[in-house]
């Protein structure tokens, strides 16, 4: 169901106020992590190739653990092959206290007493 106009406006204009007053928390959630390695990317290709094979293998012999063990090759390889490296380890931390939690209080106070005036009738 598509949002109506009122509704699309006030998502803007909180995306904008998120935007505005959390440029830090925008700036960690939208970075990536890293290039991806090439080296990896091959060398999982490979072991899902590898892997494939093993499975196939294991259906023509009618062996289960041929199978099983070329399964987990392949998923092993995807898994490295979409694996990235991080970019750096203080991403991962969040912060304490400072200018950041107190943008978000106040960005959520405003869009409750919104809700609330808007619930309201425009009182307030």
């Amino acid at each position: 169901m598509p949002l109506s106009e009122q509704e699309q406006r006030l998502l803007d204009e909180m995306e904008r106020s998120l935007y505005h007053n959390d440029a830090d928390f925008v700036a960690t959630a939208g970075a990536r992590r890293g290039k991806p390695n090439y080296t990896w990317v091959v060398l999982g290709s490979l072991l899902a190739v590898a892997g494939i094979g093993g499975i196939v293998a294991g259906v023509a012999t009618q062996l289960p653990v041929i199978g099983v063990i070329g399964f987990v090759v392949m998923f092993g390889g995807v898994l490295l092959a979409l694996a990235r490296p991080k970019a750096s380890d203080d991403l991962d931390e969040p912060r304490v206290g400072g200018k950041g939690q107190q943008h978000k209080s106040g960005f959520m106070d405003r869009m409750n007493e919104r809700w609330d005036r808007r619930q309201n009738g425009g009182e307030h």
